[in-house]
């Protein structure tokens, strides 16, 4: 069974595009008035926290979506490392985990369900914490995901709009997860390639739980179905400021750029560059490929952080400590108005 011809779309590609999510939340009211609530959905950050004591304060948040890979032990645990990754961008450290369940049960066999659900708890076991229950439901495509609960100490909660003018960005995962998804998809995915898509995709952004502990670190957040440009515009209009990168110094999939380069890809990059196409600059020598590929929906994609150019090297250093070979500086903060400047 190919999971992926039983959905419409994939992963984090699954995402509605962000101007149809501003226009759709629009008229939602606002959350002030809870005074405990320190973050809710003002700035689009990637989870709630709820103040609870001097010492602790309370992460949640949610993620799910259809399958990006057929393997159904591989879907379970892409799925999962993409919703606890929430919980490590708010520098928090995950204690609980439910599932969420959507399956056309008249088309799956019990045990290739079986095999996604053990795929999520073998990367909750691998982060330190149980699924502890859930909810599942009849559906005409197969959904996987988890609601995620964590806990960070109210003084070290790190937000996607605190960044500073000159501070530099590093970026941990390489992109292109979406591109490679595409390719599976098409039949057109080697060995090779496949396990780059999940080596990524499967490893865990605990690194955000040591980032948090460094008062440089100023701003967090995970790049996921919006692409690196669209993540960091919310970096820039929570922040007030500009960003500048460049092209060549974003770290990118081996086996995603032959198939960039061929306009290969999901249809949610076009939806995502079409949405904050008036906010980002590119220079005219850096080519459609690399564009497609920083616009590009990333499912489990790598932490972006703002740091105070003097903790940069250190920054580096702790992110390849923990196994993040690619991880790099791809730019900087700079005072302007909210917008990306991409040199080649």
């Amino acid at each position: 069974m190919r999971l992926t011809e039983l959905s419409h779309g994939g992963g984090c590609g699954c995402k509605i595009a962000p101007a149809l999510l501003s226009e759709m939340l629009a008229k939602m009211p606002a959350a002030a008035g809870f005074k405990h609530l320190m973050v809710g959905t003002e700035t689009s950050d990637d989870a709630a926290v709820y103040w609870l004591n001097a010492e602790q304060a309370l992460i949640a948040t949610t993620d799910f979506f259809m399958p990006i890979v057929d393997d159904p032990f591989d879907f379970g645990r892409i799925a999962a490392t993409n919703a606890i990754s929430d919980i490590y961008a708010m520098g928090g450290k995950p204690i609980m985990a439910l599932a969420i369940v959507g399956m056309p049960v008249n088309l799956m066999p019990v045990e290739v369900i079986q095999q996604i659900l053990a795929g999520g708890a073998s990367v909750c076991g691998a982060a330190g914490i149980p699924v502890a229950g859930g909810h599942s439901i009849d559906s005409p495509e197969p959904i996987y995901g988890l609601v995620v609960l964590g806990l960070v100490h109210p003084d070290r909660v790190r937000r996607n709009n605190s960044a500073r003018a000159g501070d530099c960005l590093i970026l941990g995962k390489p992109l292109g997860i979406g591109v490679l998804g595409t390719a599976l998809k098409k039949g057109l995915l080697d060995a090779t390639g496949y396990q780059e898509l999940i080596a990524t995709t499967t490893q865990l952004n605990s690194v955000g739980c040591a980032l948090s502990e460094i008062d440089e670190v100023h701003a967090l957040t995970d790049v996921t179905g919006f692409g690196l440009l669209g993540h960091l515009l919310e970096v820039c209009r929570g922040s007030g400021l500009a960003a500048r990168i460049g092209a060549a110094r974003v770290p990118y999939l081996h086996a995603a750029v032959g198939f960039a380069q061929q306009g290969i890809g999901p249809g949610a990059i076009a939806r995502n560059l079409a949405s904050f196409e008036a906010d980002v600059m590119f220079s005219n020598d850096v080519p459609a490929w690399q564009q497609h590929l920083m616009t590009d929906p990333q499912t489990s994609g790598g932490l972006l952080c703002a740091v105070a150019p003097e903790a940069a090297d250190r920054v580096l250093a702790l992110f390849h400590q923990q196994g993040f070979a690619a991880a790099g500086i791809i730019g900087s903060m700079e005072v302007g108005t909210p917008r990306i400047v991409v040199d080649s």
